[in-house]
Parts: structure tokens; C-alpha cells; sequence
């Protein structure tokens, strides 16, 4: 393995300082509520309204501000999505089995049942997290389904806006950054506890998100956006240029990372991401990225590319190769895999129907991204109804209980035992009826 480009290490120091900020805003949210959301808003976002919460009249009028192509298009995209998730939840079952006769186990797929779903603005609008965290959540059947999104200019943004109209979110709160997380784990005067937060969101709404479970549930640490293609070559440096920079725009903190087979890929790619940054809108930000956290590795075999990728557990993977299918079979670690020249990551963040709400920071070593199931509690159930099973499970529960030295829970056995089966009473029982 070589590196014809390294990326620069974030600082232990850069980190305490993200999660110190963190932890004081939401010590002070939780402390004085709305009027500590309020200061932090103010300052962060020169916004301080009256009320964050969107009347449904303002929320009318913004939507019917947006050109009618516009709203087209986000129909079109909200449909691909609700129909993945669809197709999710239909693989979703619930469970009933009767290992011994009257033994009943099963699981029972449950709602949460109220979401907070973020949607970042700042840098950009980004409104296909609408469709992502709301319309994903409305197909698991949660009950209450609030929206957070920041202002854009000291405003709303109409497209966001009508978005998380259309994906059918019952709140609409104009706040956004650290507080407005707060807002909705802690509860305000004005926004009701929930009981899960997702979405994507820059350091610091990953740092809250972190420090905020346990108090609620989360989705999963959807921090800046991470980008790994994987190229033979058989991939052509100007597309591999186009797919790195079209992420590394996302923010100056977004690694972008090219795995290649080819050394001399790799070398044009360096080029030509240099020569694509000259004449990129967005090269101040996208510029960056790939200075600090762009890399080009390269690898000697397909097998290589495979142990690499996994090791570095990219929220975007893409394979530009020839044999596709041999990654698709063989990848473990990554958030959404793309594959072949005719997608991209921007198609999954934006329409395709696939979530695009993804792990980073290497949690897909552990976890994929937002789906259906994710806001669902897989809740198992039991019943016996059949006493000889009953003292059978509890013959075996009392001797268990009693090599784990739990008296208690072998007295739970035992009873059962005692009630429904065929012998004497158990020694404590004996004991009982004799007072001692």
C-alpha cells in the first residue's frame, strides 16, 4: 500500500474542545429551557424569534411561494424514497413460535413513538434530509413527527420548508445547531419532548447527538460527509475528480479518499482534481477538504482495495472497476455502497430513493444507515399455557438460577414447578409452612 496523498489527523485537542462547546450549550438548555435556546440561536444564527415553531398559516403561504417545478421535484424524489422504505417495512415481519407445546415467544415490531428529524441548512439548504428522517419515520408508522431546521439569512428557507411540508411533518421549529436538539430531548415551553433524534448535521450536531442518548434514542453519528472510491483502471481520472469534489464540498472537514489499483490513476486524479478546483463554484470549501482530508492510496489487487476500504469504514463507498459485483459480494464496512460508472453518491443523497442519513466516523463498522427499522423496538413476548411445559422450562430455570447463586429467581421457578408439575414442594415452601 502507498500513499500518493495523506490526509492531515485531527487534533485530540480540536476534539475536547467540539464536545466541551457541546456539553455546556446542552447543560444550559436543560438548565433554563427556552430562553437558553433562544441566546443560543441569537448567537449563532442571528435568529430570535418569538416562537421557533412555524404557524401552519406561515407554513401555507412559504410552500405556495415555491415554484411549482421545484415542488415537482421533490414529489418525485419523496416518492423514491417512500417507496424503499415501503419495500423495507415489507420485509419486516413480526415473529410467533412454539418451541414446546403451550410455549409461546415472539417479537412484535413497535412505533416509536414521537421523532425529532434534523434537517441542516447553514452552508446549504439541505432538503432531501426531509425526505429522508420524515417520510422514512411517517412508513414506520411513528405517531408524532416534528421537524428542526435552522434559518437560512435570518429566514426561512421556502425549499426546506416545502419539503418537510410535503414529507408531512406535523412541527415545523425554525432552530437549528446544538440548542435545537436540546430543545427537542429536553423539551421547551413551546416543543414537547420526543423520544428519538435523527439526521445529518456538521461536528457539532454529531457531538450532541452523542452525548444526547441515553436522554433520547438516535439514529446513528451522522457527522460530515466521508467519500471512498474504489478505482481500477478501467475508471478515468475526471469522473473520479467529479465524484471526490461533488462530497468534499460538503464542508472543509469532509475526507474524500481515492483506493486505486493503478498507480498512474492516481497521479491524474491528483491532477485533475487540482484543474476541476479551478473552475468549481464551491472550490473555497471543496478546495479544502481535499487539502486537509483528501487521499489517494494505492493498492496492489482487488482483495487489498477490499481490506483497505474496510478499515477506513466510509460512510460513501463507490467502486469504479470492472468487477462490481466482486465488491459488492466482498465489502463489509461502509454507510452506501455505489456501484459501477452510471451512479454516484450524489444520486443517493439526493433522489434515488436509498437514505442517505448514513454512519460515519467509522460507525459502519457497526451499523448502517437510516431505515425503517430503525425507528422500530423489536419487543419479544412469552407465554406458557401449558402447565406440564411449565414445569418442565421451570426445572431447568431453578437449577440455572442456583449455579448464578439468584434465590429469588429460583423461587420463581420453583413455584411454577411446585403449581404445575408433579413434585414435592420446593425446601423454601416447606420452610414457609412451618414458620422458620
Amino acid at each position: 500500500m502507498e500513499y500518493l496523498k495523506k490526509a492531515k489527523t485531527v487534533t485530540l485537542a480540536q476534539a475536547q474542545e467540539v464536545s466541551a462547546l457541546v456539553a455546556r450549550i446542552l447543560a444550559d438548555v436543560r438548565a433554563r429551557g427556552l430562553d437558553a435556546v433562544r441566546e443560543y440561536s441569537q448567537q449563532f444564527d442571528h435568529w430570535a424569534p418569538a416562537t421557533f415553531r412555524l404557524d401552519p398559516s406561515d407554513i401555507e403561504g412559504i410552500v405556495a411561494s415555491v415554484d411549482p417545478q421545484a415542488k415537482a421535484d421533490i414529489a418525485f424524489a419523496q416518492a423514491q424514497v417512500r417507496t424503499f422504505a415501503e419495500a423495507q417495512k415489507a420485509s419486516l415481519r413480526d415473529v410467533r413460535v412454539e418451541p414446546h407445546p403451550g410455549v409461546v415467544l415472539g417479537h412484535r415490531h413497535i412505533p416509536v413513538e414521537s421523532v425529532a428529524c434534523y434537517v441542516p441548512g447553514g452552508r446549504y439548504p439541505l432538503l432531501a434530509s426531509a425526505h429522508m428522517g420524515i417520510i422514512t419515520a411517517r412508513v414506520a408508522g411513528v405517531s408524532r413527527v416534528i421537524a428542526l431546521t435552522p434559518p437560512m439569512g435570518g429566514k426561512p428557507n421556502p425549499a426546506t420548508i416545502a419539503a418537510i411540508a410535503m414529507a408531512g411533518a406535523d412541527e415545523i421549529h425554525l432552530v437549528g445547531g446544538v440548542q435545537a436538539l436540546a430543545a427537542a430531548a429536553y423539551g421547551t415551553k413551546e416543543l414537547a419532548r420526543v423520544d428519538m433524534l435523527v439526521g445529518p448535521g456538521n461536528a457539532f450536531v454529531a457531538e450532541a447527538k452523542r452525548q444526547l442518548f441515553g436522554e433520547v434514542g438516535i439514529d446513528l453519528l451522522a457527522g460530515p460527509t466521508e467519500t471512498l472510491i474504489i478505482a481500477d483502471d478501467s475508471a478515468d481520472a475526471e469522473m473520479i475528480a467529479v465524484d471526490l469534489l461533488g462530497q468534499a464540498e460538503h464542508g472543509p472537514d469532509s475526507p474524500c479518499i481515492l483506493i486505486t489499483l493503478s498507480r498512474r490513476l492516481g497521479m491524474e486524479t491528483i491532477g485533475e482534481v487540482e484543474r476541476q478546483l479551478a473552475s468549481l463554484e464551491t472550490a473555497a470549501i471543496a478546495g479544502v477538504a481535499w487539502r486537509d482530508h483528501g487521499e489517494v492510496i494505492v493498492v496492489k489487487d482487488d482483495a487489498e482495495a477490499v481490506h483497505v476500504a474496510d478499515r477506513i469504514a466510509s460512510e460513501h463507498v463507490q467502486a469504479l472497476t470492472r468487477n462490481t459485483d466482486y465488491y459488492l459480494a466482498n465489502l463489509r464496512n461502509y454507510g452506501a455502497l455505489f456501484l459501477g460508472p452510471m451512479t454516484n453518491v450524489a444520486f443517493g443523497d439526493k433522489v434515488i430513493g436509498t437514505n442517505h442519513i448514513l454512519p460515519t466516523r467509522g460507525a459502519a463498522r457497526y451499523t448502517g444507515g437510516l431505515w425503517v427499522g430503525k425507528f422500530l423496538k423489536t419487543c419479544t413476548f412469552q407465554q406458557i399455557t401449558d402447565a406440564r411445559s411449565s414445569a418442565l422450562i421451570g426445572q431447568y430455570g431453578s437449577r440455572l438460577c442456583a449455579l448464578e447463586n439468584f434465590a429469588g429467581h429460583k423461587r420463581q421457578t420453583d413455584l411454577r414447578v411446585e403449581r404445575y408439575g408433579e413434585r414435592a414442594p420446593s425446601p423454601w415452601r416447606r420452610a414457609a409452612s412451618r414458620g422458620q
